[in-house]
């Protein structure tokens, strides 16, 4: 039963962050490639005392102090690495490692170097670390555990709600509540439909979308109850199926999918720099679809939804997790259904819009991995699913402006609603 789940889950944090280790010339990418990467403050100062070396100049070479202001705030963002011709880092060498690491040690990396591909979050004073999933190791990591969440040595350790400070649940009635104040209990809520497998992904997503405009409608004042109670009947209508009905009303719009995919796909193909990893997958998305010579939406159509049915499905009908994981993940690094900068002072809290941006990039690695499915027909297979995901993430996560953007494009084709959302990311 999902409601008595909650008490035991209210302080999930992304632990399995701590598994990661880089696995240095191994990998298939390099992470640094096509990166606007900045230095902070107190690395730069290490690096003006270094004795005069090549690796010094390279170092007085690539690395430019950025005006206050530009980029975040400094000191965290006090320059940025000016990249060689080809994208590259100028401090990697021929085997693919720092060579500011390689010549003094992790502690003279700059934070952003040192920490990726952990995405550093604070809540409540404490320091919690998720995944980017455009590093590969990363995404093997958490995509491919079949519990990421719970599980034996090694895995995702939970902490139980007594080693966490929860906050009373129930707030006041046809008064706006302070749901920030209610971080733990809401995110273990979110989690526990996430992962509640007598759903299909999509109606979780479903579910997750209702179960956010209700927590809204109370953050507003619009509700005559408290939080607890919410809660409480929103996890009995879940472990009932009374919402079945609803799902199934909305039918799916594989056209309104594959163009929303396609518009998305190619929102930042003409401004950046786009790793080839990215075109591969794209090539073999439009592969997959049949994106050639004499190519109609109808055609286009026919064969993203036999790629869905053919090969997509069965996969991931035999891997439940894969999916689950990947949103998890997103829940964790983003603060999901806060945001990132929702403990920053006079910031602004927009859950709906937040559910509206986990479900469009949702929408968007399917779309992806459905045409790229179809490309590979019966040898679809793990190592596909982990090479789309690390490269869409790679390049649409570096580029900030992307997810405003991504947004915009829901807005303008009037999706930014429940029956919009649903259908872009219904099977």
């Amino acid at each position: 039963m999902l409601w008595d789940a909650m008490p035991d889950r209210a302080g999930m944090e992304p632990e399995y962050s701590e598994q990661f280790r880089c696995i240095g010339a191994a990998c298939e990418d390099t992470c640094c490639s096509g990166w606007g990467v900045v230095f902070d403050q107190a690395a730069c100062a290490k690096y003006a005392s270094l004795p005069d070396s090549p690796l010094k100049v390279l170092i007085e070479t690539h690395v430019k102090p950025l005006p206050p202001g530009v980029d975040g705030t400094t000191p965290e963002s006090f320059a940025k690495v000016e990249l060689t011709g080809d994208n590259a880092c100028p401090f990697l060498n021929a085997e693919r490692y720092c060579q500011i690491q390689v010549e003094y040690g992790e502690e003279y990396l700059s934070t952003t170097c040192a920490v990726y591909p952990r995405i550093v979050n604070k809540i409540d004073g404490r320091e919690e670390k998720a995944l980017t999933l455009s590093c590969p190791e990363a995404a093997r990591l958490v995509l491919l555990s079949p519990d990421l969440l719970q599980g034996d040595a090694g895995s995702h350790l939970l902490r139980t709600a007594e080693e966490m400070v929860l906050p009373a649940l129930r707030g006041s009635a046809q008064r706006p509540v302070a749901m920030l104040a209610h971080f733990w209990p809401l995110r273990a809520f979110v989690l526990g439909l996430l992962t509640h497998r007598e759903y299909a992904v999509w109606q979780r997503l479903f579910l997750l979308g209702v179960f956010t405009r209700r927590v809204s409608a109370l953050a507003r004042g619009e509700l005559d109850r408290g939080l607890d109670e919410v809660m409480k009947d929103f996890a009995a209508a879940v472990d009932s199926g009374m919402l079945r009905e609803a799902m199934d009303s909305i039918q799916a719009d594989v056209p309104l999918q594959l163009d929303m995919v396609l518009r998305l796909a190619g929102l930042r193909l003409p401004r950046t720099h786009v790793g080839q990893r990215f075109l591969d997958t794209v090539d073999e998305f439009k592969s997959g679809i049949g994106n050639g010579p004499g190519a109609t939406m109808e055609s286009l159509t026919a064969n993203y939804a036999e790629a869905h049915e053919r090969w997509y499905a069965p996969f991931f009908e035999a891997h439940p997790h894969v999916l689950e994981n990947l949103l998890v993940n997103a829940v964790f690094r983003s603060l999901f259904p806060f945001g990132r900068k929702s403990g920053e002072p006079n910031a602004v809290l927009d859950m709906e819009r937040e559910f509206a941006l986990l479900a469009t990039q949702y929408a968007l690695t399917k779309g992806l991995l459905i045409g790229v499915a179809g490309h590979y027909r019966e040898a679809f297979g793990a190592e596909h699913v982990v090479k789309t995901v690390q490269a869409a993430s790679k390049h649409f996560e570096h580029h900030p402006g992307f997810l405003d953007e991504a947004y915009g494009l829901l807005v303008a084709g009037k999706l930014d609603n429940a029956r919009g959302l649903t259908m872009l990311v219904r099977n």
